[in-house]
């Protein structure tokens, strides 16, 4: 087990990890925002204290949901590290949802409380009978505006944490126990909740320090959200387990990527496909060589991505990876690996994975289509299973192997390329989306009879999908009205780019919609590109 000892496992609690890191660095700065706010190792794991009594005092014991709906900041690591420091469990709350998506993640959850920055608040607001369960909102960034509200809510500040005694906490959690909920896209159905136990959740840190190298002296750039298990545990969480120091930034911009990493002397960082894409559409700049930036993972690894990261950037280690909130990140590339458009080879150690035929459930030969199916050699390195949805759970493991509808090949040296989704379901920039939850928003307009989502290929490069909604109005029904309508109810990762109006959907003789059909129509000359308009 790589520097551990065997069964090391059973102290990976990130409560109990933040507390010995506490003790051994001490006043060393841990994180470090761009705009100049520092956070230590002790002032971490004393702030962890202080939120743990607070949330005590708030009457949430080990166990509960505290839900968290905040941007990248020191706040939301106090919020984490509190929950985890009591035993409760986190549910992250992308900062895009609003309406449908926001409520479904609520009631789902059961969350009691949730911490939420003022900006976001009229949100919750508006759907506050949807979630009964909710009791408490914890506010960052505008305590007083809240005393004007009248709401069913109690209202109180993470400010309030500050009273609090930072003595230590000892509340017992295991690896075993919960330590995250992360909603996950659907296909026919509404999102679903991983459960993630805390071996889970510190394997994708460790997947980090063993396969790219992270050591306590990097520099470690963050820009993707901490909602997500990449930038929260891959990121994060991994300069936790080093000592390695964290520079985060509130939300990703292109045109201070270079800035920032040469500014803060980065060495190594995350992103996704989308993100360097817009990076590389960035004018060349004598800074592109003017850095330490030794190594960056990226997925999905489009070769010629990977290609230019190398030549543009001079970067030595471009780390292909795959993975998923549910089964962790099986797959990485290794130092000195250049194989352009490979997601890596299995990380051994901890994961098992094989290349099947989706029908038969029988391995297929190296070089042949297949889907990839993944199980863990620890136990509870891997989702426990989805929050309230069984039926999901067993409906993803099969044959002792989670299903992860995802298609791939297996080359001889046992390197594997992504190749599509098997399943129907979204992927942008980043973002898994449920077509499910696309078409109940819409669906909902009164001039539209039925509606169905698809993925059409984007046309910037590592973004992955675009989503297109067909639509059968009613009656007239105008684009603009209908672009501004799902403005106004989705999320903005979710507003599709592309619609196109038809007579009727392609259906199957038992009434199902034909979304391959749909796919395969793709962006026609009656299609409208609301990016347009």
């Amino acid at each position: 087990m790589s520097q551990d000892q065997p069964h090391e496992f059973k102290n990976w609690v990130f409560g109990d990890v933040l507390r010995r890191q506490a003790e051994r660095f001490g006043d060393r700065t841990w994180i470090r925002m761009v705009d100049g706010e520092t956070l230590s190792f002790r002032e971490a794991d004393r702030a962890a204290n202080q939120v743990g009594r607070f949330l005590h005092e708030l009457g949430v014991s080990k166990g509960d949901a505290v839900a968290v709906m905040l941007p990248n900041s020191l706040e939301h690591c106090h919020a984490w590290s509190g929950i985890a420091r009591i035993g409760a469990v986190h549910i992250a709350i992308n900062t895009d949802y609003k309406g449908a998506f926001l409520s479904h993640v609520l009631t789902n959850s059961e969350s009691s409380h949730i911490f939420i920055h003022g900006a976001y608040l009229p949100r919750l607001l508006e759907l506050e009978a949807a979630f009964p369960n909710l009791r408490c909102v914890i506010l960052v960034g505008c305590a007083a505006s809240a005393n004007a509200v009248e709401s069913r809510f109690t209202f109180r500040s993470l400010d309030e944490s500050t009273e609090y005694s930072d003595g230590d906490l000892r509340v017992p959690v295991s690896y075993r126990d919960a330590a995250c909920v992360m909603y996950t896209s659907g296909t026919t159905g509404p999102s679903k909740g991983v459960i993630m136990p805390h071996a889970h959740v510190y394997l994708f840190g460790l997947g980090t320090v063993e396969n790219m190298g992270l050591v306590e002296s990097d520099r470690f750039y963050i820009v993707l959200p901490l909602f997500h298990a990449n930038g929260m545990f891959m990121q994060l969480y991994a300069t936790l387990i080093t000592g390695a120091e964290a520079v985060l930034r509130e939300k990703f911009s292109a045109g201070r990527w270079i800035h920032d990493v040469v500014d803060f002397d980065i060495t190594i960082t995350n992103s996704l496909g989308a993100v360097i894409s817009f990076v590389l559409s960035q004018e060349p700049s004598p800074l592109d060589r003017r850095h330490r930036l030794r190594a960056i993972g990226v997925a999905p690894n489009l070769p010629e991505l990977d290609d230019k990261l190398r030549e543009r950037f001079g970067i030595r280690n471009v780390f292909g990876l795959y993975g998923m909130t549910e089964v962790n990140i099986p797959l990485y590339t290794q130092a000195g690996d250049v194989r352009p458009g490979s997601c890596g080879r299995v990380w051994g150690r901890y994961y098992e994975l094989q290349i099947v035929d989706p029908e038969t459930d029988l391995p297929v030969s190296a070089g042949d289509t297949g889907e990839i199916v993944v199980r863990p050699k620890l136990p509870f390195g891997f989702m426990t299973g989805y929050l309230n949805m069984p039926e999901k759970t067993v409906e993803a493991w099969r044959n002792f192997w989670f299903h992860t509808g995802d298609a791939a090949w297996m080359d001889g040296d046992g390197y594997v390329y992504f190749v599509d989704r098997i399943k129907d379901c979204i992927r942008r920039r980043g973002e898994n989306i449920s077509s499910f939850e696309i078409e109940k928003v819409i669906g909902a307009h009164p001039g539209v009879s039925e509606v169905a989502a698809v993925a059409v290929e984007s046309d910037i490069a590592g973004a992955e999908d675009e989503v297109k909604v067909v639509v059968v109005p009613t009656g007239h029904l105008d684009v603009e009205e209908l672009r501004e309508y799902c403005v106004r109810q989705l999320p903005r990762f979710a507003v599709p780019r592309y619609v196109e109006y038809l007579d009727a959907l392609p259906k199957t003789p038992t009434g199902k919609v034909r979304k391959t059909r749909l796919r395969e129509l793709g962006i026609t000359d009656g299609t409208f590109d609301l990016d347009a308009i």
